[in-house]
């Protein structure tokens, strides 16, 4: 589903744990390193897409995370043709995203990169906020400097008397099972 001016409706998933480290995943047989994203399909909303797409590529579920706020607007960007398909060259320009913060809740242990048949991310770690705009693809940097920027508001200071994450690199666990919806029910957090 493409917009008139050929941008594909998306979500960006910016992850906190506790230190307000961002949760950053490694794509499948990539050297590459991103945020989780996803499509919006026909009939969903922004918030319902992007608790789909956090199940399906980090194995995570509504009772795992808090919303803490989102982008005001859409925040796009044009991918070059040498990473597009050929059958969509020409209509398909890239991708216009809404992005959400989140606070995730659970415990490492529960993100799952296995969930689906074909997973997105063989590889996880904790960064920084700021790190990812070192070492995203050039083209996305912008999106996630304006993401990043727009979302620092609602940062607070690291939670004391947590034990910090280790920066070590993560695999995803366990078996393969097929996904079950989850349903929406997470109000933004307050400050």
């Amino acid at each position: 589903m493409l917009d008139r001016e050929g941008f594909r409706p998306n979500v960006g998933i910016i992850l906190l744990n506790t230190q307000n480290e961002v949760w950053w995943g490694k794509r499948v047989r990539e050297h590459s390193w991103q945020f989780p994203q996803g499509g919006i399909k026909y009939g969903e909303t922004p918030e319902q897409a992007m608790f789909r797409e956090l199940e399906e590529e980090i194995g995570l579920k509504a009772e795992h995370v808090k919303i803490i706020g989102r982008t005001r607007d859409w925040l796009r960007y044009e991918v070059p043709d040498h990473f597009i398909k050929r059958d969509v060259r020409g209509h398909y320009r890239g991708q216009k995203q809404i992005w959400f913060l989140l606070r995730m809740t659970g415990r490492d242990c529960d993100v799952n990169l296995r969930l689906t048949e074909h997973p997105e991310f063989d590889a996880w770690r904790w960064h920084d906020y700021w790190v990812p705009l070192d070492v995203v693809i050039e083209f996305k940097r912008d999106v996630y400097q304006r993401a990043l920027q727009e979302l620092s508001r609602f940062l607070t200071r690291p939670l004391q008397n947590t034990p910090h994450h280790a920066r070590h690199l993560r695999t995803g666990h366990g078996p393969r099972t097929t996904s079950q919806s989850t349903p929406v029910n997470a109000e933004p957090e307050k400050k």
